[in-house]
């Protein structure tokens, strides 16, 4: 029996987080804002979050490069270092660097071992008996491959930590909730059967990176291990949760993974800039209650979410539904305060349906969807419809 298993936890769950995560950045015109982190952690004091029995924090260092060796191609590694220091190359520009989803960026690479750092911060909470569930919001960087960068990713902290649970002998379940399909996870995992990889995110047909198909289901050993739920647009709230209820808690009990590693992405949210997808604040809390309840270790990572302050909503109550903490909002009532949205909303958006002919083929897509997965890979992993 792993020590994922035997080892009790010492407290509910573990925030990772160091502010210069926050501090970089990627450029004015850039949609990637680290700076979510710290409207994240703001919003999460304001709402009596971040302390208390149960609750512990985690300030990172940066990973070993060795580290991400586990998962990357040296020389990829090699390339990146130098653009880090400013070389812009051809070199550079054959592995996905120097794109404008990737620029050139000083510093880069320090940045990717913090924040890979982060990511293997909250795999050891959750195998030493730390906590029981360990978020880092700078983290999922999911659409990095083994030797290029690719779609705002330039390593794979993700497949790092993947690959570092394996080599301990744990069996892994990655659930990718970002609105874009996690391809470098899913390419890097594709003929692994101890990694059982679940991605819901918007059809390929209209948003990047253009796959992910339900077609899609590993290959060898991992046929049957690979799971895309791939959502038309304006999917709203219902869709997506009937979807998520439909595959993953039976997925997960068939699986019986020693960790959940989670790609908790927002920006499937209705406000967001990058997707087309219809999910309010309130759909992430009641997700991420789902997956605390079905993942017997839980590693969440930030991913996607270009609404800041939207984002840091979304990401506060995924935070109090890891620390089974009910929001406390010590500034209700008074005047001013902190502008994250609309002031008087709270953390909880109004519902946003989607209504008519495209909630009628979103939700009949999803159930096409849902079906094929029951008659394919429900089989295969003896799991058994709720």
């Amino acid at each position: 029996m792993s020590s994922a298993e035997t080892v009790p936890p010492a407290n509910l769950a573990a925030l990772v987080h160091s502010d210069e995560l926050a501090r970089f950045d990627y450029g004015d015109d850039h949609p990637f804002k680290p700076l979510r982190a710290r409207t994240t952690l703001e919003l999460c004091a304001r709402y009596g979050l971040l302390d208390g029995p149960g609750v512990v924090r985690i300030t990172p260092e940066a990973a070993d490069p060795g580290y991400l060796e586990r998962f990357h191609d040296p020389a990829y590694l090699a390339v990146l270092r130098r653009a880090s220091g400013g070389v812009h190359d051809v070199a550079a520009l054959a592995r996905g660097i120097g794109t404008e989803d990737c620029p050139v960026l000083r510093g880069i690479w320090e940045f990717c071992l913090l924040a890979t750092g982060a990511t293997r911060a909250c795999v050891e909470a959750v195998l030493d008996g730390t906590a029981r569930r360990a978020f880092s919001l700078v983290g999922g960087f999911h659409h990095a491959f083994r030797g290029r960068a690719e779609g705002f990713c330039y390593v794979n902290d993700v497949g790092a930590a993947i690959e570092d649970l394996l080599a301990r002998g744990r069996r892994v379940a990655y659930v990718d909730l970002d609105a874009h399909h996690g391809n470098g996870v899913q390419d890097a995992f594709y003929a692994e059967d101890r990694v059982l990889k679940i991605s819901l995110h918007e059809s390929g047909a209209t948003l990047y990176p253009f796959g992910g198909a339900e077609t899609e289901l590993g290959a060898g050993r991992g046929f049957g291990f690979n799971v895309n739920v791939p959502l038309l647009e304006r999917t709203d709230d219902e869709v997506y949760l009937e979807a998520f209820e439909a595959l993953v808690p039976p997925l997960l009990a068939a699986f019986r993974p020693d960790v959940v590693v989670a790609e908790l992405g927002v920006d499937a949210h209705v406000s967001d800039p990058l997707s087309h997808l219809r999910l309010t604040s309130g759909a992430y809390y009641r997700l991420v209650q789902r997956l605390c309840a079905v993942a017997p270790r839980l590693v969440g990572l930030g991913g996607g979410g270009y609404d800041v302050f939207r984002a840091a909503r979304c990401w506060t109550l995924a935070w109090a539904a890891m620390a089974e903490r009910e929001p406390q909002d010590g500034y209700a009532g008074l005047v001013g305060g902190m502008m994250f949205g609309s002031e008087n909303d709270g953390l909880f958006d109004r519902p946003a349906p989607t209504t008519g002919p495209a909630k009628e083929r979103a939700q009949a897509e999803a159930r096409r969807v849902i079906e094929f997965h029951r008659r394919s890979v429900f089989p295969r992993l003896g799991a058994t419809p709720p």
